[in-house]
């Protein structure tokens, strides 16, 4: 279905975007790419020059197209406010104009304590912070689009990490990338459950939700169960056993300096956008991908090790130690 298919990709630099076009590119369609800078057909991907807050170079890239993945975002949560819903507006004017499926990257941003502990798709969105308040206002977006000729794909899921995932905690907090890591710097508390998503994993399960998109709602949004550390514990000390096998040493655990991030919030947006998402690590939050499954059948699901490993490799924390499975395993969610 997918083969002579044309997918614009925006975002298709960074981390999700980049992964969902390699990962779309190997399963057959025509994958393009738009960046501020001419380059090359890499990896694949026709390159077309642009901007995503030009509406008329969003147009151009998305000609002929039957889906656009909107995975741009402003580099370091830096003018968040300003950018992100015009970004949007352009990827929504494109595919009304091609009558085009819209992929969007969703997170948990957008819910509050009201819809805790666990998430499905129709949970209340009363978010606490600015940032996830304009994660509603996008999805009340595409859902008027929706309703006015496009269609969208909504997937959200945990706290991404992987070997290319951009800025995430996995990179920003836990450790330091292109060092050895000594210790690992955990921003939760024991006790308290958190969710992680590996990013090849949602990858995959945007690509193989696109090959039914025919049959899916014309708003559809599906949660991935991802990686669940029920007790705050278990991804850290799978991460001191991948270091000890790869470099014989294990590494201690700290916990993260939050008081660092008061200090320099009021000079470094990425720290204060860091810590205005503190209460996620202080209530265990749960997706329900009971959608998913039946939808898929599975979730694509990397064994944790492997995934870690691969992450850290990518990072330039480790050297690999070639005992990755690149295969996915399936997983699906239990209560």
């Amino acid at each position: 279905m997918a083969h002579g298919e044309s997918v614009l990709v925006l975002g298709a630099t960074g981390g999700i975007g980049g992964e969902v076009a390699r990962q779309l590119r190997d399963a057959g369609w025509k994958v393009r790419g738009l960046r501020r800078t001419v380059k090359p057909d890499a990896e694949g991907i026709e390159w077309m020059q642009g901007d995503a807050l030009n509406r008329d170079d969003v147009a151009r890239a998305a000609r002929g197209c039957a889906v656009i993945v909107h995975a741009v975002n402003p580099p370091g949560y830096r003018r968040w406010a300003e950018l992100v819903l015009p970004m949007l507006d352009n990827t929504i004017a494109a595919a009304k104009r091609e009558r085009a499926t819209i992929v969007l990257p969703g997170t948990i941003y957008n819910f509050g304590p009201d819809a805790f502990p666990v998430l499905n798709e129709d949970s209340p969105q009363h978010p606490l912070t600015r940032k996830g308040a304009i994660r509603v206002e996008m999805e009340a977006r595409l859902k008027r689009a929706s309703d006015e000729g496009a269609r969208v794909l909504i997937v959200r899921a945990g706290d991404f990490f992987g070997p290319k995932a951009g800025n995430n905690w996995f990179s920003q907090g836990l450790v330091k990338p292109g060092q050895p890591v000594g210790r690992i710097s955990y921003p939760g508390a024991r006790g308290v459950g958190h969710e992680w998503s590996y990013l090849p994993d949602v990858a995959r399960t945007m690509v193989d939700l696109l090959a039914r998109r025919d049959v899916l709602e014309p708003f559809a949004r599906f949660h991935m169960a991802g990686h669940w550390d029920d007790d705050g514990t278990r991804f850290i000390t799978a991460m001191q056993r991948v270091i000890e096998r790869c470099t014989g040493r294990k590494p201690g655990i700290a916990a993260f300096p939050w008081w660092l991030l008061t200090l320099a919030s009021p000079f470094n947006a990425t720290f204060r956008e860091m810590r205005e998402m503190r209460y996620l690590w202080r209530t265990p939050i749960r997706m329900d991908n009971a959608r998913l499954v039946a939808a898929l059948g599975r979730e694509p699901h990397t064994p944790l090790e492997d995934a870690i490993e691969a992450t850290l490799a990518g990072l330039g924390c480790i050297e690999p130690s070639g005992r990755i499975d690149a295969q996915a395993s399936t997983s699906s969610f239990t209560s």
